[in-house]
Parts: C-alpha cells; sequence; structure tokens
C-alpha cells in the first residue's frame, strides 16, 4: 500500500541527536551527544513528596481537564523569576507549555508560510531547525563570532530581507557554540527588529546556568513594542522529563499561541504544574540551580583542560560561560560524520555539525555536551577523540 504524505514531511528528518541517544543508552559508551542534564541531581525524593501532597490535596483538580493558560501558582512563580531579571511580566502574559520545543512549533505554525523567511544565527539549534521545517520556511543564516550574532551582517540580511517572519535566536550559551550575546548586541538586535517589525523568537532554555561573568539581560528586557517572543523552561534546570515550557509575549501574539495550544494538547499536565508549583513553593529552586551549576562548571573546566592537553593544536573549541556545549573547529577537509564513525568504534558519542547549518554544509564542526558526563568520563572521552 502506498500512502501519501503532506508535502511538509519530504523537509522533515529524525534528529540524529535523538537517534545518538538510542544509541548511547549501552551503558559503555561515554556519550557527549545529548544536552541531558545531570540525573544525580534529579529531586526524586522531594518530588516524591510533593506528588503525594499534590494528590492527597487537591487530586480531583490535578487529574481533572484545565484551563489552557496554565497552573496560576506556577504562571506568578515564572512571572516572578521573570521579573528579578527586569522582565515586566504577570501571569496574563505566560502560556505554559509541554517544554519549551512546544514553543518553536507554535511559533512556526503561527507564522510561518511555505517560502517564508526565518533568520537565525549560523549554526543554531538543530530543534528549531526541524520545528520550523515542518512549515516549509526558507532559512537565512547570519554569521556569529565570540559574541554572538553579527549585527553588522544582520543588518545587511534584514535590508536584503525586509519580509522575513521571524528572528529566531538563543542569546545565552548557544546551542551549539555555547556563545553568548553581548550586550552591546543584544539592545542592537531589538533595536533592528523594531525597526523592521521582525518578531524575535527568544529561546532561553540556558540563562540560569552561568558559571562565569556576570548574567547578561534577556533581549524580551529591551522590548517596548512587544515585537520579542521569549521562550522558557525548567528541563535543564529542574526536571526535563515533566516537560514544562512557557511563552511570554504581547497580548495580540500570547493569545494566538493559546488558540495553536487549544488545537494541539489542549493545556499541559495540570498534575506536573502543581507538582512543579509545589516544589518551589516548598523547596528553593535558586539553591538547587546553584547545586547542578557547580557540577557544570567543575566538569567544564574538565573537559576544556582535557582539550587543551589532548587535542592537537589545530583544532579549537569555544570556552563557553556556561550552558551546556563547546563547539569544536575542525581543520578545512575534515569531516565530523566520518570522525564520529571512528569514535563510535573507540565506545565515543558527539553530535556532527553539519546539523546545526540549515544550509550551508560545512563538516568540520562538531558539539561537545559537558554536563551528564562524571569528570573521569570526561578525561577518558576525550583522550580517546583526540
Amino acid at each position: 500500500m502506498k500512502v501519501l504524505f503532506a508535502d511538509r514531511m519530504k523537509n522533515m528528518k529524525s534528529s540524529r541527536i535523538r537517534e545518538l541517544l538510542k544509541l548511547t543508552e549501552q551503558p559503555d559508551i561515554i556519550s557527549f551527544a545529548g544536552g541531558l542534564p545531570a540525573a544525580e541531581h534529579f529531586p526524586v525524593e522531594e518530588m516524591k513528596e510533593v506528588s503525594l501532597k499534590v494528590l492527597n490535596e487537591k487530586g480531583a483538580q490535578a487529574l481533572q481537564y484545565a484551563t489552557t493558560e496554565g497552573y496560576p501558582p506556577l504562571r506568578q512563580i515564572i512571572a516572578q523569576r521573570m521579573s528579578r531579571d527586569g522582565i515586566k511580566i504577570t501571569i496574563d502574559d505566560l502560556l505554559i507549555l509541554s517544554g519549551s520545543q512546544q514553543g518553536l512549533d507554535f511559533a512556526g505554525k503561527l507564522f510561518l508560510n511555505p517560502g517564508d523567511k526565518v533568520i537565525c544565527e549560523s549554526p543554531t539549534y538543530l530543534g528549531a531547525i526541524n520545528a520550523f521545517n515542518a512549515y516549509q520556511p526558507q532559512f537565512i543564516e547570519v554569521a556569529m563570532d565570540e559574541e554572538g550574532m553579527k549585527m553588522d551582517e544582520l543588518e545587511k540580511t534584514l535590508a536584503a530581507h525586509s519580509d522575513s517572519k521571524i528572528i529566531y535566536t538563543i542569546p545565552d550559551f548557544q546551542n551549539p557554540t555555547g556563545r553568548t550575546m553581548s550586550l552591546e548586541r543584544r539592545k542592537k538586535l531589538v533595536e533592528l527588529a523594531t525597526k523592521y517589525n521582525i518578531p524575535i523568537v527568544e529561546d532561553n532554555p540556558y540563562g540560569e546556568l552561568r558559571f562565569i561573568g556576570e548574567k547578561l539581560p534577556s533581549l524580551k528586557s529591551f522590548d517596548t513594542a512587544g515585537i520579542v517572543i521569549y521562550l522558557g523552561t525548567f528541563s535543564k534546570t529542574f526536571c526535563p522529563g515533566l516537560r514544562i515550557g512557557w511563552v511570554a509575549a504581547s497580548p495580540e501574539i500570547l493569545q494566538k499561541f493559546i488558540i495553536v495550544k487549544q488545537s494541539s494538547d489542549l493545556h499541559t499536565s495540570p498534575t506536573v504544574q502543581m507538582q512543579a508549583a509545589e516544589f518551589m513553593q516548598k523547596y528553593e529552586l535558586d539553591q538547587h540551580i546553584e547545586k547542578i551549576k557547580a557540577t557544570y562548571r567543575k566538569r567544564r573546566q574538565v573537559m576544556m583542560e582535557t582539550m587543551e592537553k589532548e587535542f592537537p593544536a589545530s583544532c579549537r573549541f569555544t570556552r563557553p560561560e556556561g550552558g551546556l556545549f563547546t563547539w569544536v573547529q575542525l581543520p578545512e577537509g575534515m569531516d565530523s560524520s566520518l570522525i564520529l564513525q571512528k569514535a563510535l568504534e573507540k565506545k565515543v558519542a558527539f553530535v556532527p555539525g553539519i546539523d546545526f547549518f540549515p544550509n550551508t554544509a560545512l563538516t568540520n564542526y562538531f558539539r561537545l555536551n559537558y554536563s551528564c558526563s562524571t569528570e573521569e568520563e570526561i578525561v577518558e572521552g576525550i583522550k580517546r577523540l583526540a
């Protein structure tokens, strides 16, 4: 039987990262592939306690259908946390999502017709490329350096493609490069987007995971025109299995997200929303974040030191001030996909860089994750790669 699929399926591919994660479930594989948090820091016992409390005290509400916007106490917690970063926000400006990845899919559904243009960093997050690809856009890549997206390049791009529908960016500890956009460029990006009236999708899964230097304000904090759509998540700072993310946007845009959410899955699980809110009301989330940051800081340092010692001098890599990733550049002509084949024979995994470029086929890059391997595994894995 021949099944006829929608044209959009031609652009949709299985995520190489998800496929690699299947392979790296083997216990003898040292995996630098996924963006997985350190599982040993999941608050299992605390979550047992709050889950029982929620079911004992609010069981019927937790197991019933709920409003699309999300559980008000959880939205209040998120609004308070965002307000600390200079973002003027109330719970009415927030919609709870089933992970911020859902926000990327919804942004594509809201803004993109076939052939519409998405401006993004080069390279950019593979999950965003896959989410937007369902809506058959054109990607316009803007080069980066150590301070993030180059604003002179963006200005030229906007002048040439003023009909672009969205600008997608990860300002803090970007995936895959680990780079952070400078303060001046953040202000300039919002200024340019406002001038051309093009919404910015600010994806911020890693912003609270800074271990070096001062925290920078989000793009949303500079937004006076309602042009920035902020995507947040607890997946990297709390428990990814709960699948709790959120979108903060102007009333006009947020209402469209709510309509799309209603048609997609009605609402995010009220049970997990209530469990998360109960945890954050009883325990100090900031203390939990400080604990995981201390672990990631050490693991990052071990990876940097081992790469400096073991890697050939011809290899370059980024030195992130936070987040989960570093980005390795090989000499031109080398293909990281071929290196991955050899690395897997040595029981080491990483993600080749080619998948992070929506248009260009640059093969001499790869991404390494340092958050979910022990320090001993990092040293051994980097030695094998070297």
